[in-house]
């Protein structure tokens, strides 16, 4: 799931250079935290959050448990 977000976010920004991607566990939760360059976090989150919405049921699709999944899009 990580490799699959990491490349669609990498090939959304104008900085793939600077993207990082943290992940945990939270019980049955496993959340993943986005960071990018502050220029790049509109390309990511999208007007409305539609673009961060696609790319949630995109990593959802991948996942093979049946826990939750959480992604949050931050800033450096």
């Amino acid at each position: 799931m990580q490799e699959i977000l990491e490349y669609i976010v990498k090939n959304l920004v104008s900085h793939p250079d600077e993207v990082e991607i943290a992940s945990e566990n939270q019980g049955k939760t496993k959340v993943f935290k986005v960071t990018v360059n502050q220029k790049d976090l509109g390309s990511v989150i999208g007007r409305g959050g539609v673009i961060a919405n696609a790319i949630r049921t995109i990593v959802k699709s991948t996942a093979d448990n049946k826990g939750r999944l959480v992604i949050k899009f931050d800033a450096k």
